[in-house]
């Protein structure tokens, strides 16, 4: 007979072999000084994604999402063999919403990394909050220079983490400012913004280019979001006796500006000239015949490969349409780039589970090189600027023909360094 001691012995030598018998072996410490993220083998990976799901820029948000979802849907829905969930906020394009949607994400310690934003201005914000966090971000839309770089040199909104692979803008204001004085022979120019970095720093590399090339800028103005009247900065174009006015706004307030120009007869032969945000074809349909002879400066449109025409045909059975813009492509190539980097640094455990550094995972993403990208050759730079920098200037003759047609009506182009 067993004492009751031995009893005892056996007992919890029976509840430790029950106890190491369930738990897997303990993962070693994470090396990586951003920390690591550590799934379970059948644990979904978790990407956060911000971007403009409402209001009038809503449809350049969804052409994000639509990239991502082609992405994604071409290895599976699965990255390592693991369910891909996406966390979604709305940033309203601001960068109020930027910011809350960011905080919202990185309260999740189990979300890898961000795929947005549609807009700048939100993207200046979420980036803070996601480079504190130790988080990598990347966008297929933004193409502010403020966040990456300009004259190469780090810019005012840089942060740690974050890339793109839509182009830095810097060459567009540029791009606008040749054709202005060289092609149309303009020499006296406004300007208007909305007081964000991307509409600022676009109308600002307009006027520094046109000024170095001998022309005046007659008006320097800016209008808030969601304004409606715009009586009153257009009657200062006017008394500024500006040939030209360059206003890079987004929907509606770039909606509001040409319709109303176009009923004040001191305008009649003033020029109007955009830029891509209005390339879009809500846009057209809204304004109709008041945007013929406009002028817009846009990414050169990625060239027509077998590979570009397969990913088409991949949205058409997706979707049920057509594209609406290109921003899709740009998105797509974002998120290839973010899971091909998340596949390289991955480390699968003996036990299945599935480990991910976060520094190791930027590393990767800045490291990225010749890649043959669906918008083009992609290589990261330290800023974070993916995609080289290549503009159109278009001119619009048919809104009938949406914007496939304002694409093929190329009047200038401009590619610095190629």
């Amino acid at each position: 007979m067993l004492r009751p001691v031995h009893h005892a012995l056996l007992f919890a030598i029976f509840l430790l072999m029950l106890v190491t018998g369930a738990c897997a072996p303990a993962p070693e410490p994470c090396a990586d000084k951003l920390g690591c993220v550590d799934l379970e083998p059948d644990e979904p990976l978790k990407l956060g994604v911000i971007q403009a799901l409402t209001g009038k820029v809503s449809a350049l948000g969804q052409e994000q999402i639509r990239g991502l979802e082609l992405a994604l849907a071409r290895r599976g829905d699965k990255i390592l063999g693991h369910k891909v969930q996406l966390l979604t906020e709305d940033s309203g394009c601001n960068p109020e919403g930027g910011a809350n949607a960011a905080l919202k994400v990185v309260a999740d310690p189990k979300v890898l990394a961000i795929f947005g934003t549609t807009c700048s201005g939100a993207a200046a914000s979420a980036a803070a909050v996601m480079s504190k966090a130790g988080l990598s971000m990347i966008s297929g839309n933004n193409s502010a220079p403020f966040l990456t770089a300009i004259g190469g040199h780090r810019a005012p909104k840089w942060q740690a983490g974050y890339l793109r692979t839509a182009p830095n803008e810097e060459s567009s204001g540029p791009a606008a400012a040749r054709f202005a004085f060289e092609k149309l022979g303009i020499r006296t120019a406004a300007t208007i913004n909305d007081g964000d970095i991307y509409t600022r720093g676009l109308t600002d590399g307009f006027s520094q280019e046109f000024m170095k090339l001998g022309g005046k800028i007659v008006l320097e103005a800016t209008v808030n979001k969601n304004d409606t009247n715009m009586e009153p900065v257009l009657t200062s174009v006017v008394n500024a006796k500006a040939e030209l006015v360059f206003f890079p706004l987004f929907q509606p307030e770039g909606n509001h500006v040409l319709l109303q120009a176009r009923k004040m007869p001191a305008l009649g032969k003033t020029v109007l000239m955009s830029d891509g945000s209005l390339i879009e074809d809500s846009f057209l349909k809204d304004v109709k015949d008041a945007a013929v002879g406009m002028y817009f400066v846009g990414p050169t449109p990625p060239r027509k490969t077998p590979g570009l025409e397969k990913l088409v045909a991949e949205y058409v059975a997706r979707y049920h349409i057509s594209p609406p813009t290109d921003y899709y492509v740009t998105a797509y190539d974002a998120a290839d780039i973010l899971f091909a980097a998340i596949e390289k640094v991955a480390v699968k455990g003996k036990d299945g589970r599935l480990r991910i550094g976060r520094q190791a995972l930027r590393d990767a993403l800045y490291a990225t090189s010749g890649k043959a990208g669906l918008s083009g050759q992609l290589t990261c730079n330290e800023f974070g600027d993916c995609a080289a920098q290549s503009f159109n200037v278009l001119r619009l003759a048919d809104p009938a023909g949406g914007v496939e047609e304002l694409k093929r009506n190329v009047v200038f182009t401009y590619a610095p360094g190629q």
